[in-house]
């Protein structure tokens, strides 16, 4: 049925969307603190942080009864919100007949269970909503693992003793006596000891995840990790650049459990793509502990793409929050070299501003403008990727026999081949890029038919 609209009496709109009984039904609630509205031009508006909220809830099939932005002067210890806005929103759950409210902020477990005692309906917010969505993503034993060591920390700052059903307390053991564990206790130890065997498990995934790592060093296949906002395209530009047709579609978190496949540059040399979970502005600290495991990834990568949704109408805070979270893993401006901004979804840009975003990408180093749905600028991004994995390494010129089809094919396997040139006496001159030990290998095979050309441009210079 189609969506309602009727003002409510705060004055904010209100959207109502009247459903089958089965269906879940949730009042989506942003609470914007009033300091922030000084800073709308720089930072997220209430109404962007109110849609991206509602987005959060459709990622795990909610149906919206209603959605309103509360301002906020101070936070209140047992509400977070004052009392007029919990009894409008109690009326605003009556009249919808909403089984959920999301509250699109930190609660506190006190929070928590006095407003679920007012409105009479469940209550989550931000963490716990994302938390959902995690569960409903993850696949892999990985993924699960990180979701459910997430959902017990979080589970277990919800144990307070104001819940009367986990203050009964068990009798002593045995001769010990005394008046025993209480319920809530009993319920902590439980809690914290599965975390404990989670966080056991998960460091062995760790280990796994490190010996993975070395194995692909040896190889050796340098590391390309995607990162971006949430459905900032990550998993389309993946399926467009390595062919493998992960879950992409336009869904908050689409992608939870990481994808990794091996493509090759356009000099021939191969790379190893991973494809890791968006971030999210908020991000509770908790959900990055827990999905460090997978964020090694990122962290170990020798290129980082750091993909934006240059058409979305806050791509610079979007990209502002994926900075600070990759700050938080230790992925700073020293490392700054080793990131390329792809900016993506260009298709869905208007001509002239596509022309403009074209001209600013060119003008600033290691940024791209592509769009992984058409394919336009996936070229460039390949040569950008090769370029950055290359700077540090030297060039060499190799003067080859026409009949050394065996030290052709093993510069063509072993490097990064350039250039090619075929001399009047029949014989071959390759220009190609080395990492130091196969230089060194091919140094001994190849003897006075190699030279460093780097060395000597630089002594040039």
């Amino acid at each position: 049925m189609t969506p309602s609209r009727r003002k409510h009496s705060s004055g904010h709109e209100v959207r109502f969307q009247i459903e089958g009984p089965e269906a879940t039904r949730a009042v989506v609630v942003h609470v914007e603190r009033k300091a922030r509205v000084a800073s709308a031009l720089t930072d997220r508006t209430a109404a962007s942080r109110l849609e991206e909220a509602v987005g959060l809830a459709l990622a795990i099939d909610l149906d919206i009864a209603g959605e309103l932005v509360v301002m906020l002067s101070e936070p209140r210890p047992a509400t977070l919100i004052g009392s007029g806005k919990v009894d409008e929103i109690a009326g605003l759950v009556r009249e919808s007949e909403t089984d959920l409210v999301l509250v699109n902020g930190t609660l506190s477990p006190i929070q928590q269970r006095n407003l679920e005692k007012a409105w009479d309906a469940k209550v989550l917010d931000r963490t716990g909503l994302i938390l959902e969505i995690f569960g409903r993503r993850a696949r892999t034993r990985e993924g699960l693992l990180q979701v459910e060591l997430a959902h017990l920390r979080y589970q277990k700052s919800r144990l307070v003793r104001s819940w009367t059903h986990l203050e009964r307390q068990r009798g002593g053991f045995g001769f010990l006596g005394g008046p025993g564990e209480t319920q809530l206790e009993a319920d902590r130890r439980l809690i914290q000891e599965r975390i404990s065997r989670l966080e056991k498990q998960l460091a062995s995934v760790v280990k796994t995840r490190g010996l993975h790592r070395e194995g692909r060093a040896r190889v050796p296949y340098p590391v390309v990790a995607l990162v971006g906002y949430t459905n900032a395209g990550k998993s389309t530009l993946f399926n467009a650049l390595t062919k493998a047709g992960v879950l992409a579609k336009d869904l908050l978190f689409a992608t939870l459990d990481p994808a990794m496949r091996a493509i090759s540059l356009p000099h021939g040399r191969k790379v190893v793509l991973s494809d890791t979970v968006g971030f999210i502005s908020d991000l509770p600290t908790p959900l990055i502990a827990a999905f460090r495991a997978t964020l090694e990834e990122v962290i170990e990568a020798d290129v980082i793409l750091h993909v934006r949704d240059i058409s979305h109408p806050e791509t610079d805070a979007q990209a502002a929050d994926v900075s600070a979270i990759l700050s938080e893993l230790g992925i700073g401006e020293n490392r700054r070299d080793h990131i390329i901004d792809v900016w993506n979804k260009a298709d869905q840009l208007p001509d002239d501003l596509a022309a403009m975003r074209r001209m600013q990408a060119a003008r600033q180093e290691g940024c791209v403008l592509v769009s992984a749905l058409t394919g336009q600028g996936l070229d460039e991004l390949r040569q950008l990727i090769e370029a950055k994995l290359g700077k540090d390494l030297d060039v060499y010129e190799a003067v080859l026999d026409p009949a050394d089809g065996q030290g052709q094919a093993w510069l063509y396997d072993k490097g990064e081949v350039l250039g090619r040139e075929q001399l009047e006496d029949g014989r071959v001159v390759l220009t190609v890029r080395l990492g130091p030990d196969k230089a060194q290998i091919a140094q001994s095979r190849f003897k006075y038919r190699l030279r460093n050309t780097s060395l000597l441009d630089q002594a040039a210079e």
